[in-house]
């Protein structure tokens, strides 16, 4: 219903209204840490060892930067541009800048310019009427209950939340492509290891062949080289597939034509990247505030509050003032009139009176939808949480892992060696030959494999704190405008 507003019933009706319009709520604490999300006071995993340089978290915003490696850097660069997770949050960015844009000019006048003309004989008899005007055309609803308010409020947060998800993406993809070049870097090292292993065999084939001709070894020490020899030709076919597979599945995520990403790879074959150390406080509060997809969460939460709040005022009246101005000319008869015309209202107030429970059904199912957004909110801080506790736990047992893995590879070489001197010497048996070159590679292969896992370690353990992401950076890698 709407009513026009007379001048004697405006001050009391004004004054109710107001009072009334004070129903819109806080906005929600969503800190880590705060009374709504509740975390634990400490980390119960292990935290990593600080090093020299002072491994700050807020130095790892581009922590892919920091590796030994500069092909890693440009890989991961190059798999951010054309990464589609990435692009399709910069689509959401601006979606959600043109919704945050629409909700502001809500609150405000809109004003469009007017421009008539007409002519034509308005009755028999009578002259012929031109008549001309360009003017001003203003309207503006009054937000006392605070709907567009808590529309400007949600969009925001949705801003928000869209920004923190690209850099989400961002570091999701970084680490994509971290993993992929690590997962390749291992391959190659296990490649090498195994064309040594064969060089090894095929050279104890050609001296066992050599002697049992001579009648110094029997011809099934000769069989038993010649098979050795041919199945570590064929753990080295299929370790080289197993490369090419990784350098294919790299050039998918970095989009970089195949021959020219193996000539770049080259530089440092069989190379593992070292990652750099950080920081990380005890308090998980602190350090899960790093993380974009906590912020994200976290602004969804505000969005949906404050889309309670536009449902809940929309349940009330709306109050809306019109008003035009335009410059006029009319002529009629041979005689021109020129002037300016205007008008102010009137005060126009809807009030709802019967909608069959529509606004109250909007107002209840955008409280339930806070309500989720909450819940949501708290399970993806236990997520994190968990999250970095695994990380942390992985980091250790691989760190942990490393001084085992050089031992164990320096014991069995040393024996290998020995058991092959003695084996040349005739002091020794093929079988124990071949048993000593077995647990040397498989000693090398688990050294470079706890290489591996250390170094994914560390990537993990970067994702999980959030890159080194801050909600009030300001860097060059910014979302896209």
């Amino acid at each position: 219903m709407t009513l026009a507003m007379g001048r004697r019933h405006c001050v009391p009706c004004f004054a109710a209204l107001l009072l009334l319009s004070g129903c819109a709520t806080a906005p929600p604490d969503t800190t880590p840490g705060s009374a709504s999300a509740p975390l634990p006071p400490q980390w119960h995993a292990p935290l990593p060892r600080e090093q020299a340089h002072g491994g700050d978290l807020a130095d790892l915003s581009r922590w892919w930067a920091q590796f030994d490696d500069p092909v890693l850097l440009r890989l991961v660069e190059a798999g951010q541009k054309v990464s589609a997770t990435l692009a399709q949050a910069g689509a959401r960015i601006a979606d959600a800048r043109a919704a945050r844009t629409a909700a502001g000019a809500a609150r405000r006048p809109a004003l469009d310019a007017t421009a008539s003309a007409g002519r034509g004989l308005p009755s028999p008899g009578a002259p012929i009427d031109t008549t001309a005007s360009i003017g001003l055309q203003a309207s503006w609803e009054l937000d006392l209950f605070g709907a567009h308010r808590a529309g400007a409020r949600a969009a925001q947060a949705r801003l928000e939340s869209s920004r923190a998800g690209w850099h989400d993406a961002r570091v999701s993809v970084a680490a994509e492509v971290a993993s992929a070049y690590v997962g390749l870097r291992a391959c190659e090292a296990q490649l090498a290891q195994a064309e040594l292993d064969v060089r090894s065999r095929t050279e104890t084939s050609r001296l066992t062949t050599l002697a049992a001709n001579a009648g110094l070894q029997a011809p099934a020490a000769a069989d038993l080289a010649l098979a050795s020899a041919a199945q570590g030709h064929a753990a080295l076919t299929q370790q080289r597939a197993q490369c090419d597979i990784a350098v294919k599945s790299l050039v998918a995520l970095v989009a970089i034509d195949e021959a020219a990403l193996r000539q770049e790879l080259v530089a440092a074959t069989a190379l593992l990247p070292q990652p750099v150390a950080l920081h990380i406080v005890a308090v998980p509060a602190v350090a899960l505030a790093q993380r974009p997809d906590i912020a994200a969460a976290a602004s969804e939460v505000v969005a949906a509050s404050a889309d309670a709040d536009r449902a809940e005022a929309l349940r009330w009246p709306r109050i809306s003032l019109s008003g035009s101005i335009a410059a006029a000319r009319q002529r009629s008869g041979g005689i021109s009139t020129d002037g300016s015309v205007w008008s102010i209202g009137p005060v126009a107030v809807t009030l709802p009176l019967f909608d069959a429970g529509v606004r109250r059904a909007d107002a209840d199912a955008a409280r339930t939808r806070y309500e989720s957004a909450r819940v949501t909110y708290a399970a993806r801080l236990r997520l994190a949480v968990r999250e970095v506790e695994t990380a942390l736990v992985t980091l250790h047992s691989a760190t942990a892992r490393g001084e085992d893995a050089r031992t164990a590879v320096a014991g069995f070489e040393r024996s290998y060696q020995a058991t092959e001197v003695r084996y040349r010497s005739g002091l020794a048996s093929l079988f124990e030959l071949e048993d000593a070159r077995r647990s040397m590679v498989a000693a090398r292969s688990a050294r470079i494999e706890q290489q591996r896992e250390s170094v994914m370690a560390w990537i993990d353990t970067y994702r999980a704190i959030g890159g080194g992401w801050r909600r009030t950076a300001t860097t060059a890698d910014e979302p896209p405008h």
